[in-house]
């Protein structure tokens, strides 16, 4: 029996998507590399967007129709959030929930006798060092919680993946140093919100940090997506990890709006003076930082005051990494009972902000010309050379270089979103 999985979204979903080909080939099903060679396809969704839905609902209807005669599992988000419109787009397809993923091979087999299998519903299982099928040796992710503690009233992940569960220190790092052993030089610690864990056990993320940083070998760290709530009241502890040489200097810390009004209809748990706070003490701290924020554009109750708050305040705080959302319902979302504001509006805002993000990111990249850098390669570009990451996490083309090294280099060009070099010595 021969099986493709595709996943969508975030790491953390990635991750998933590993964890379920580790469970099928350590019962003895093959993972192919193509839908064609397959009896069965899996598709590992992701629903946190609107226009992830439409593209993962078109593609479960695409599947059916281009190979009828192949059994279709879904996996992901869809399957918790959703249930209802995914009867009705894939009615003989099976699911595997993402707390069900130890469960895969079983579905698998018995999808692939005919049966209709939908494993779903919410469980303790671990996630941490199981058996994964990695698509990549360089890099490897290790999921830290599954779940949350917030009620933001934009968000139906939080349907899919629970309450906060965070997996014992001691089992990540075993699964670190693992893969390090096995080649691995980027460990990626993902989560819903990296800041909640250990929030339900007692542990820290600062120790947690620290814990994988002091393993042997030569390897570098990223710390995933930290809710600024979470972190209020231990911000001077993660800096202090994070200052660890094998940490990336590297913060993914999302504030969705420049207004306390919003982030309070948004129920984010958190102002921006306490956000501005945070981000001051790790700018302090870490010099070099990369600044990674989100926002949404044009929740329902953002006036024109409340946008120009955000436009202010990304102008203050200049992040190197912006990702932009133009709000949209959300199923089970709280935010989907209020009427959304009109569409011109809506694309106005939106382009206003890209604008304005190109240019911040950029400028944040051109002050790195003609520096120096020691860069980790970990990826082949797609148009040639080789993707290498600086210290702070910024993507940078080199060439002539082997995978899974460390090379010294100057940086000879930027852009708004990576930077050219040439190697040193």
């Amino acid at each position: 029996m021969k099986v493709y999985i595709e996943s969508y979204g975030c790491t953390f979903n990635k991750a998933d998507g590993q964890i379920i080909a580790g469970n099928l080939q350590e019962n003895d099903i093959d993972i192919v590399g193509s839908m064609e060679e397959a009896d069965v396809i899996i598709v590992n969704t992701c629903y946190v967007k609107l226009p992830t839905e439409n593209k993962v609902t078109y593609r479960i209807q695409k599947l059916q129709n281009d190979f009828p005669d192949k059994k279709i599992i879904v996996g992901g988000c869809m399957v918790e959030i959703d249930p209802e419109k995914l009867d009705k787009v894939a009615p003989n397809a099976s699911w595997i929930g993402p707390h069900q993923l130890n469960k895969s091979a079983e579905v698998v087999k018995s999808t692939y006798c005919g049966e209709v299998v939908r494993e779903s519903g919410f469980s303790k299982e671990s996630k941490v060092d199981v058996p994964k099928v990695m698509d990549d040796s360089l890099i490897h992710i290790i999921q830290i919680c599954e779940g949350c503690l917030g009620a933001c009233t934009f968000c139906c992940t939080r349907f899919a993946r629970g309450p906060l569960n965070s997996y014992p220190i001691e089992d990540i790092k075993e699964e670190a140093r693992k893969a390090i052993e096995q080649g691995a030089c980027e460990i990626q610690l993902t989560a819903q919100d990296t800041a909640a864990f250990g929030k339900d056990s007692g542990e820290k993320l600062s120790d947690l940090i620290k814990e994988v940083a002091n393993l042997d070998g030569d390897f570098r760290i990223r710390v995933g997506m930290m809710h600024p709530k979470n972190i209020l009241n231990d911000v001077d502890e993660i800096i202090d990890a994070m200052k660890h040489p094998k940490v990336y200097n590297f913060i993914h810390l999302p504030i969705q709006s420049g207004s306390d009004k919003v982030l309070s209809d948004m129920r984010r748990g958190h102002s921006v003076n306490q956000y501005l706070d945070i981000v001051s003490k790790f700018k302090s701290e870490i010099p070099s930082l990369t600044l990674a924020v989100d926002i949404i554009v044009g929740y329902p109750t953002e006036s024109e005051e409340d946008f120009n708050l955000t436009v202010e305040l990304l102008e203050k705080i200049k992040p190197s990494l912006i990702h932009l959302s133009k709000y949209q319902h959300r199923k089970g979302a709280v935010s989907s009972s209020l009427p959304e504001i009109p569409h011109e509006t809506m694309k106005r805002r939106s382009k206003f902000l890209s604008e304005i993000k190109s240019k911040i990111t950029e400028e944040e990249n051109k002050e790195l010309v003609n520096s120096n850098q020691k860069v980790l390669v970990i990826e082949k570009g797609s148009k040639g050379g080789f993707i290498a990451k600086t210290n702070s996490y910024i993507p940078v083309i080199v060439d002539n270089v082997s995978l899974g090294t460390f090379v010294d280099v100057k940086i000879t060009d930027a852009t708004a979103t990576y930077l050219k070099s040439e190697l040193l010595g």
